[in-house]
Order: structure tokens, then sequence, then C-alpha cells
């Protein structure tokens, strides 16, 4: 199987904010130098002249002065609202040092290859150094260059060449130098920067290379220094030996920056989880107490929800039998005694279940005792506690896989652990066999795998069936020279490993363990090792160390499975695969070996120290000056603006006394019911809400994670409902698949393009401001300290005539065809048609000119697709599996119907209260007595348009005689301004319209709603 990559809008914000820096540079890639080489003639070479054989390509020096390049990197850091450098923090490492921070599992690895393309297309650069903190980190990255090959070659049309240096073969810094192609070379810090006779090979002079020293070659190519993860490279020593590669200047990208030089993009934990780009983090912890001078054990593993009994409680409590006291996990209601049940052991008299509470996740006993979920208490040993770990994380990969099979998604469960012999050993004969927590992952997946089969032969039973108990485990360690697994050796002064034999195993089968084909699910492997496992479809992921771990360290054991998941063809899971429920698919539960709450509060601690310096109030100066990317224009929030915001916040209860954000306004956010922004800030609507969801949110952190052992619903079948006469008749007529025909005139879209171009279309010249000041009369420390020792006295902004792409050659008809997916004569046609005046701004900046003007296009493409879109019925239709396809499980969110199809609903939008649009819509629904039954339509049921799928909310039907339409299709929206729904979203609900209007039954209409009273109020006008 192969990763199949798409292009992220926000991987290429980070490369475009990196690329953007150096505006105004000329293109040059044939930057030469005569290498120091002796010139060695074979058959390969006896055509080429000395002068080529000795012919180096290096990069070409920066053009730009400081000035130029930190107005650039201000003109990026506002657009990116990030607080503006006071000036170039370079380090050393040539004309400036970039920080790009980016969360864990977003790809910054993709994201600095990409830039690389883009720094070579724009500007000619050809050489880079990636240099890592570690061995795993190297050999991922190498890993990464190979998987992502073809699909950069697809994208540019060339390849990279990239080597990790070995010192004992130093051909290939020759290579490096003399090639003009995109050379990049992976290194590690200890191959420079150790004591050991390796790492001093750089620096010295060698025979067999010619008496030179590697380090001078390296130099002479000018490199680009691209280091990832940064803050385990910031030694003194480290900092000065990465000078000596003669670095043109230098890129940093991580997600937990130390060292702060010039931050031009951010992507932190928060922005990646909000934009639903890595996991949904659970987390199951486990607290151990003792019951008042008891030694009775018991664990409550969970509650068992079903809509067809009372809430039951799944508890393991000891059994006594004639010859030994047993462990055993039974299924209990209220009244059960499990003094009775354990067959009269003393120990619980007087443990009579009297409630069973899903909400609070609690268990009261009539002895007055009462027991949380995940509790374990009584005469708890490591061995039990370890016991019920691995049992709660192949509980929880069962439960999570049966649901994904039928997607096509493998499930992975990770233990990491600190001695190999707790989960391997070896006989007599030298075989490998379990020892103790083999064993037990033997037994308890025995256990729960009976659970799951049936005497149906579903095709994941059959699955399960196919895996033989001892082949589904697996053990990734070092191995010694006898090929037996043991404990990895640790760096110095560090708890990870540079065992490179280990990493090749976990990086080789990174892949093929995706597979169904391969029968390993589970994976122990060594804690010192975490760093070399990046799979992205690991869902569970359990400790099983000694000691506690720091807010650091479990910050990065979660790292490990927080990429999103991907499927049986490598396509990847998520928001524009899935929609909404991407994080309801992409869910890592953490099995924790301490309590929930001590747990989440050190894995918060750790995120919340790695945020980025967020704002923590919304007020009017906050707003004012901020730049904002509307339609591709970069727009300044003016005075006026800023103080409309500011009081738009206050009259609608958005933020609080001291400024802060609101729940309400999170409510309407999520529910699609804000209020209308003020007439002044019409046109940037999108970005007023994008700075306000920036501004940083104290409880901001707390949905990020969730409780594991919160109830779960685990089925939600279709019930009678479904079956009865009147919405059958309703599926019938809405289940069909559809397929679109547009037919509009050419001509038509080319007249209305044109005089959109031109009345749209705006393409700034370059600009960069020289300030001059000069240094105070008296100075003193304080004054230091706040950068007020200098006092400005004038400055002036000149505009850079010189176009940014003047070396470049555009194919413009072609790129604007391709984009707008045009013929080339109909591009042609537009780009002749626009005034001279708005042609000319092409060359004020190329690539902002053309990525304008195909959205400029587009959108009047769209228009029109609208008013000429035709719906064609096809043969196929939907299944009735799509309302028990989608999976949510969240008890706290579930609404139990009465007249809906299925006996849950699970209402979309914010509902801190309870009370979401749609919860309400639904309730509504239930107490009325016109409506006989109802659906809330899966994500699965979609109508295909232009512009995207479109799944409308509910299908509605009507007891006969009671209103004027018997079925109604529904669209529940937080408000019925158009102007508050995005153009993509108007343009769904009517291409919506226009399939619904054209059904065959009259009594079918559709519409979108706010309320049960608002769907009512229309009726009789439809």
């Amino acid at each position: 199987m192969k990763f199949k990559f798409t292009i992220q809008p926000y991987q290429t914000e980070a490369v475009d904010s990196v690329a953007g820096v150096f505006a105004g540079q000329p293109f040059n890639d044939h930057f030469t130098y005569r290498r120091d080489v002796e010139i060695q003639r074979d058959v390969t070479n006896w055509m080429l002249s000395d002068e080529e054989l000795s012919m180096g390509f290096a990069n070409a020096k920066v053009q730009l002065d400081s000035g130029q390049l930190l107005e650039n990197i201000h003109r990026i850091q506002a657009r990116n609202n990030i607080k503006l450098s006071n000036s170039l923090k370079s380090g050393g490492l040539g004309v400036c040092s970039l920080d790009v921070e980016m969360e864990t599992g977003t790809g910054k690895t993709y994201v600095y290859i990409k830039t690389m393309f883009e720094l070579n297309k724009l500007y000619g650069w050809s050489k880079f150094i990636v240099v890592v903190p570690s061995i795993a980190i190297r050999e991922g990255v190498q890993k990464s260059f190979e998987t992502m090959r073809e699909h950069f070659k697809a994208y540019y049309g060339k390849i990279i060449r990239p080597f990790v240096y070995n010192s004992k073969k130093l051909s290939d810094i020759d290579n490096y130098s003399q090639s003009a192609d995109i050379n990049v070379m992976i290194i590690n810090i200890q191959a420079f920067n150790a004591r050991g006779k390796d790492a001093r090979r750089i620096r010295t002079e060698l025979d067999d290379f010619g008496t030179r020293r590697p380090i001078d070659v390296i130099q002479a190519n000018r490199p680009i220094v691209i280091l990832d993860e940064p803050q385990k490279m910031g030694g003194k020593a480290t900092q000065e030996s990465l000078k000596e590669f003669n670095p043109l200047f230098c890129l940093n990208y991580s997600a937990t920056h130390k060292q702060h030089h010039d931050l031009v993009y951010v992507l932190d934990a928060l922005d990646a989880y909000n934009q639903k780009l890595v996991k949904k983090i659970e987390v199951k912890g486990f607290d151990i107490k003792n019951l008042r001078g008891t030694d009775s054990y018991l664990f409550l593993e969970s509650i068992v929800i079903s809509p067809k009994k009372p809430p039951m409680a799944r508890i393991e409590f000891e059994v006594g039998y004639n010859k030994s006291i047993n462990r055993e996990t039974r299924i209990l209601a209220v009244d059960d005694d499990l003094f009775s049940l354990s067959k009269n052991m003393e120990q619980y008299r007087g443990y009579r279940i009297s409630e069973i509470d899903p909400i609070r996740g609690t268990v009261t006993f009539t002895n007055g005792e009462v027991i949380h979920t995940g509790e374990v208490i009584g005469d708890v040993s490591e061995a039990d506690l370890r016991r019920v770990q691995i049992r709660e994380t192949i509980r929880s990969h069962f439960e999570k896989e049966k649901e994904l099979y039928s997607k096509g998604i493998k499930t992975l469960s990770l233990f990491f652990i600190d001695e190999v012999a707790k989960y391997r050993k070896y006989d007599e004969d030298g075989n490998e066999i379990n020892s103790e927590y083999g064993e037990i992952f033997e037994q308890e997946y025995t256990d729960i795998l009976n659970e799951y089969l049936t005497l149906f032969h579903t095709p994941y039973e059959q699955y399960l069936r196919s895996i033989d108990v001892h082949s589904t485990h697996a053990g990734y360690f070092s191995i010694d020279k006898k090929g037996r697994k043991v404990d990895s050796s640790l760096k110095r002064g560090s708890d990870e490993s540079d065992d490179i034999s280990a990493y090749d195993l976990i990086l080789k089968d990174k892949e093929r363990l995706l597979s169904f084909k391969n029968p390993v699910r589970f994976i122990f492997s060594h804690s010192a090792l975490r760093e070399g496992w990046d799979n992205p479809n690991v869902f569970q992921i359990c400790t099983l160390k000694h000691g506690g771990s720091s807010p650091t360290q479990k910050r990065q054991e979660v790292g490990r499975g927080l990429r999103l998941c991907v499927n049986q063809n490598g396509e990847r899971q998520d928001y524009g695969t899935l929609g909404s429920q991407v994080q309801e698919i992409n869910l890592l539960t953490v099995v924790a070996s301490d309590g929930y709450r001590d747990f989440v509060a050190d894995l918060q601690k750790g995120i919340r120290e790695d945020l980025y310096d967020r704002p923590t109030t919304a007020t009017a100066e906050y707003f004012i000056g901020k730049t904002l990317s509307i339609g591709g224009s970069d727009v300044t929030v003016s005075d006026k603006q800023g103080r409309d915001i500011y009081r738009y916040l206050i009259k609608n209860d958005y933020i609080d006394e001291d400024d802060h954000v609101t729940d309400k306004y999170r409510a309407d956010l999520a529910n699609e019911a804000l209020a209308p922004v003020p007439e002044s800030c019409k046109e940037i609507t999108d970005g007023v809400h994008a700075l306000i969801r920036s501004i940083f949110d104290e409880h901001a952190l707390d949905d990020m994670i969730s409780d594991g052992h919160k109830p779960k619903i685990q089925e939600n079948a279709l019930n009678d409902n479904f079956y009865k006469k009147e919405f059958q008749t309703l599926w019938n007529y809405i289940n069909h698949k559809y397929a679109y025909t547009v037919e509009f005139d050419s001509d038509e879209l080319i007249r209305k393009a044109i005089a959109h171009i031109d009345d749209k279309m705006f393409v700034a010249k370059l600009q960069y401001t020289i300030t001059t000041g000069q240094q105070q009369d008296d100075i003193n420390s304080d004054a230091l300290k706040n950068g007020a020792s200098f006092a400005a006295e004038k400055s002036k902004t000149y505009t850079l005539e010189r176009a940014e792409g003047s070396a470049v050659k555009y194919d413009l008809v072609g790129k604007i065809a391709e984009g707008a997916k045009l013929t080339r004569r109909s591009a042609a046609k537009i780009l002749a048609g626009i005034k001279p005046y708005t042609f000319a701004m092409f060359k004020n900046n190329p690539e902002e000119f053309i990525t304008k003007a195909i959205r400029l296009i587009n959108e009047q493409k769209a228009t029109m697709i609208v008013e000429q879109i035709t719906y064609n019925q096809t043969d196929g239709t939907y299944d009735s599996s799509i309302f028990t396809a989608e999976k949510s499980t969240d008890f706290s969110k579930a609404y139990r119907a009465k007249k809906n199809v299925q006996d849950y609903v699970f209402a979309d939008g914010y509902a801190k209260d309870g009370q979401s649009i749609e919860r309400k819509f639904a309730e509504s629904m239930d107490l009325a007595d016109e409506v006989c039954v109802y659906a809330k339509l899966p994500k699965g049921f979609s109508i295909p348009t232009p512009v995207g799928n479109y799944s409308p909310d509910w299908a509605i039907a009507f007891n006969k005689g009671v209103v004027k339409h018997i079925f109604f299709i529904a669209e529940t929206k937080g408000t019925m301004e158009t102007l508050n729904l995005k153009p993509i979203e108007q343009a769904k609900i009517a291409c919506a319209k226009k399939l619904f209007s054209n059904l065959s039954s009259a009594d079918v209409v559709y519409h979108e709603v706010n309320s049960y009273q608002h769907l009512l109020d229309i009726m009789d006008r439809l």
C-alpha cells in the first residue's frame, strides 16, 4: 500500500509564508563556482571539458537587504495574526532565521519538502541541508522523501535528490556540489557535533577526499539549512557548529520552539484540533483507592447503555470457588448482590447495587459506597493494574475496529514498555516465548474476542476468525548480535534510543502494518523507541512502565497517535473525506497508568506551555490594524471597523465584562446562528470571526480531551418507526441517486468573467519601508530591556518597481485555464477582454494575479452553474445501512427520541446546555401531533452539486390531512439571513431546492428553517 498525498490549504499557507519572505529576490538557478577537485577522466566523462567537470552549483546570494526582509516578514506576520518582530534574529545562521510552528501530526516534513520545491521554482535555490536531532527522526525524514517522491514529481515535474551524510561515503558530497538539481543532505547532529572519530572527519583534511575537508566543500554551496525539531539542538556547541555550514538562511520547524527567531507561521495544538487536522484524544485513567477496612477487590470497567434495557454496569470482582478465588467480569443490574454472586465472600456483604448513574459514571451500593468508572479499589498490585490497562486497550480496540473495518481502515494499538523481558523471554533452546505481558494479553484478548463472535458470519467476524491470537501481537525492539530482542540503549542524557536497526524495522513495516493482510494489530515496543512511531492508524496508546511521565513526555507519547488515519487505498481520512465526522472516526484512546484527572492535567499543562502566545481579550485595540486575507487580498481593519466589532461583541453578549469571549459566542458559532456583523464589516465577515476565534479561552483545552470511561452508545439500530408505511413512502421518494448536467453559454461566462475581473482585481506592487533613528542620549537598563534605547525619527516607503518573478516565464493562459477548468481558448478570450490597466497588474505579482483571476472566474462560473443545473435520476439507490454507518457514541450528546427512525438522535452544533438548534428541533417534532415519523438524515445521504456534495438534515413524514404537505425535507440553520451563509452554502441549498422541486410527488417539499415553528409558518407558502 502507498500513501496518497493531497495538497492541504493550511500546508500551502505555511509554504507561502516562508517563500513570501524573499519576495523581490531575482530568480537565479545557475550560480556556479569552480570546485577544488582533482579531475579524473573515464569512459563516462571523456567528452566533457575540464571546466564542466570542475563546475559546482551553489545557491545565489540573497539580494534583499535586512530592511526589505524585515518588511516582508512584517507583512506575512500581520496576515497570519502573529506579533511583529522588532528586528531580524538570525543567530548567525545566514541572513535570517525563520520559525514555522506546526503541531505534531499535521505534516511539517511535507511542508518543508514542498517549501524546497517552491524556493527552487521562485528563486532558483537548489541546495538544502536538513539537520535532525536523532537517528529516529533522520530515518523518518529519509522515508518521507522516498514516499513523497512521486507526489511532488507529478506536481512540480522534477524530483529532489536526498542523501544521508555518511563520513565513510564522501562521494555523495561531491555529487551534491556538482549537481544542478534540487539536492538535500540529511544529517543528524551527532555526525558533526560529537566527540567520536567519525564526527571529526567532517572537519579533517582527508586523503581519500583529495586532501580536502568535507565541511569546506559543503560551505561552498551556501546551503539553506532546515532544522527539524530545533528545540533539541539549542546547545551552544551545536549552534556554533551549524554556522560552519555557511547557511544562506535557516528555517526552523517544530511544534515546541524553545529558542525564538522570526516566526512566520503558526498552527499550534489548539488550531490543529479546532480545524480537525489531528485526532481527538480520549483518556482512560485508573484511580486506585482502598475501601474502609476491607481488602475487597472491585473494578468498575464501564456502564453499558442500551435502548431496550436500563443502564447496566460491567464490574470485575472476586468469586470464591472450592479450590480457588478467581476474578471475573460480569454485567450487572440494579438490585444485583455481589455477596451472593461472589458465592458468599464476606468482603462483599452489603454490596447490593442500588443505583447505576450513566451521566456521572457511578455505581452506588446499599452500604453507601460509590465507585466511579475506571476506579480500581481494594487489594491492587502493579500486576493487577497492568492487566486492567491491557484489557481496556483491547476492549477499546475492538469497539473501534468493529466500526472501522467496514470503512477499510485498519486499527492498530501500541503498547510502550520499559523492559523487553516483561513481554518476551527465551526458553532453554533459545525459542522466543511469551512473558508476563504476552500471557496477560493473550488471555484478555481471547475473552474479549469471544464477546464479539456470534452465530452470524459477518465480514468483520470472518476477519477476526482468520487471525490467530499468537500472530495478532508483535514486538518491535532492538536486536542483539544473536538476533534476540533486547532493551534499547539510551542516548546520553536522554530517555530515547539511537538504535538504527530498531527504527529500520519500524519504518520498513509502517505501510505493511496498515494492510488487513498483515495480522498484526497490537504492537509492543520499548518506550525509548517512541520517537520512531508515527503510524497514522494507531488508535490506542497504552504505557506499561514504571514511574510517572512529565507533561512533556506525556505530550510526546500522545503525539505518536495524533495523525489522521488512512484507509486501505492509502487515502487520508480528513475533513474533505469525512466532513463533520472526522473526529468521530479519528479518535485516539490513551490508556493511562494514573488517574484521569492527573493525566489530563499534566497533558493540558504540556499543551498549554507550547501554545503560541495568544491574546486573551477582545478589545477594540486588538482588532484595529489587523491584516486580513479576504479573497486573496490583504485588507487592514480600520479604526472605525475595530470599534464597530467591539460594540457588536458587547451588544450580542459575545464578550463578558472582562472582554473574554463567552459561551454564547461559541454556541452561536457552532450552530451557525451568529448575529450579522455591522454594515462596515460585511466585506470582512470571515476575517472578523477568524480574529475572534484566535483569542485564547482558558477552557479551550477542555474540549480537546475527553473521558474515555464515559458511557457510550454502541448500537443505534433502525427501529419500528423506519418501517412505518408513511416513512417508507417518503424514503422511496428520496432515496434515489442523481447525476447533474449543466449547460451554459460560454460567451456569457466570458462576458461576466471579464466584468467581474475588471471590477474586483487588485494586485498591489511590493513596497518596503526604511526607518531611520538615533540612539537616545540617556539610556538605562530598562530602556535596553524594553527596546527603547533607539528613537525612530523618520521613515519612507518605497515601491519595488522590479517585478518579483521577472526572470520566470509563465504560461498565463495555461495556468488560468487549468485552475478555472476552462479551455485555453476561453481563458485567452477573458484575458484579451479585460482592461489594459487590469492586465498590467500581472507584472506587480504574477502568482497573485493568476490565483485571483482563477477565483474570480470560478465565482461567476458557480453562479451560472446553479442557474442552469438539471438533475437526472440514476439507477442507484441509498441502502438503509447508511443510517447506522455513522457512529456517534457520546451518551451526553444523545437525545432519546420517540418518532425518529433510530432510538437516539445525535444533534450537530454546540450544546453546552444540551439545547442546540437540532436538539430543540427534534424535541419539538416528538411533541408535535402533526408529525408521524422523522429521520435525522446521515451524511452518507447526499446530493451532488457543482460546488460539493450536500446533505440535508431531516426527512419528515406528517400525518395525512393535518398539514398542506405530507413530506418535508428540512435544513436547520441558526440564521435565515442569506448574507450570513457562505456563497458555497447558498449554492448547495439552491441546487437542493431545484432537485426537490422536480420530484414526481408534489407532496415532497424542501426548505431551510431555524425551528419547528418556522417550518409550520412557511408550510402554507410552499
